[in-house]
């Protein structure tokens, strides 16, 4: 009786150590989006609700790229990194364009209109991937290594190591990014006072589309990680990682780049844990299909008990 207490113990840990896997890569996907998010927040106080489908058109431009060059013989690696250069190119294209076209003449315009035609684009943009990709879901070919490495009771693929030293290396280089050059400090004082700004010689035209070229690169990098870690891609796939990752922005705290990523990863570990245990401790009423629960519950909390996020919310004050 012991040791099957023991061993069920064992298994349970298992289990959790699993959850934590899964939920780190998940919240690290997250966290990649909610970085343009909310970067582009902090500066122009304008949630692009468009991002989560530039995230999807990254995702089709890599399975269109990979599906090109499948006969081409080159190791999958390369496949890889060469869809993910194009979708790049292709995402920073889109939110460039989307930048000048549909926001940057609503600049000056009462907060609704951006947010209207925000929701405008995201639609269009489901739309037009539609006609462009059809509606069915593809299946994206395992492009990585897929066995899976043993981590004691738990597993681990090749393709979710990428996606954790990815999302680290993205963060150290955005935060240096925006503390250390000379972009950076163009963004913080275009985000404080950007007539000011202009007046010390800053062009904030110019800056504020390099933050949405930023983000539209980091949501093509996200993109192509959550193909390559689901193995499908469809045209309504941004959608539903969109909205989480603009949660996990406000959970951490909007327009705090360290926020969004800590709200991103907290997400990711909530969501997965609560899908591991959901049917438990519900009984088996719930399943592990209605693990967005737990995020939301989790989301409700942390603004009713700290509005400004957990690391507290960074907007400048303008004059």
């Amino acid at each position: 009786m012991a040791g099957l207490k023991d061993a069920r113990s064992i298994n349970l840990m298992d289990i959790f150590f699993q959850q934590i896997i899964n939920g780190l890569v998940l919240g690290s996907m997250y966290a990649l989006v909610a970085l343009g998010y909310t970067m582009v927040y902090g500066i122009i106080n304008l949630i692009n609700f468009a991002h989560g489908e530039v995230l999807m058109v990254g995702a089709l431009t890599s399975w269109t790229v990979v599906s090109f060059m499948a006969g081409s013989g080159l190791p999958g690696w390369v496949l890889m990194l060469v869809s993910l250069v194009c979708a790049i190119v292709v995402c920073c294209v889109l939110n460039f364009t989307i930048e000048k076209v549909a926001y940057r003449p609503l600049r000056n315009a009462p907060r609704l209109a951006p947010l209207i035609t925000a929701m405008g684009m995201s639609l269009l943009l489901q739309t037009l991937a539609m006609i462009v990709w059809k509606p069915n879901p593809k299946p994206y070919p395992i492009l990585l290594p897929s066995e899976p490495i043993n981590l004691g009771g738990a597993v681990i693929s090749v393709v979710q190591i990428v996606i954790l030293v990815t999302t680290v290396v993205i963060l150290l280089s955005l935060l240096w990014l925006v503390n250390r050059t000379k972009l950076g400090r163009a963004m913080r004082a275009t985000a404080e006072n950007p007539r000011v700004a202009a007046l010390m010689g800053v062009r904030p035209d110019m800056v504020i589309s390099a933050t949405f070229v930023i983000g539209a690169a980091l949501a093509a990098v996200a993109g192509v990680m959550w193909a390559a870690n689901y193995g499908t891609v469809q045209h309504s796939m941004g959608f539903l990682p969109g909205l989480k990752a603009f949660t996990a922005a406000v959970l951490g705290g909007i327009g705090n780049l360290t926020g969004a990523m800590v709200g991103g990863l907290l997400l990711g570990l909530i969501e997965a844990i609560g899908a591991g245990y959901l049917g438990d401790l519900t009984g088996g009423v719930l399943g592990s299909h209605y693990a967005d629960i737990f995020a939301f519950v989790a989301l409700i909390l942390v603004l009713t008990l700290r509005p400004s996020g957990l690391l507290g919310e960074r907007v400048a004050d303008r004059a």
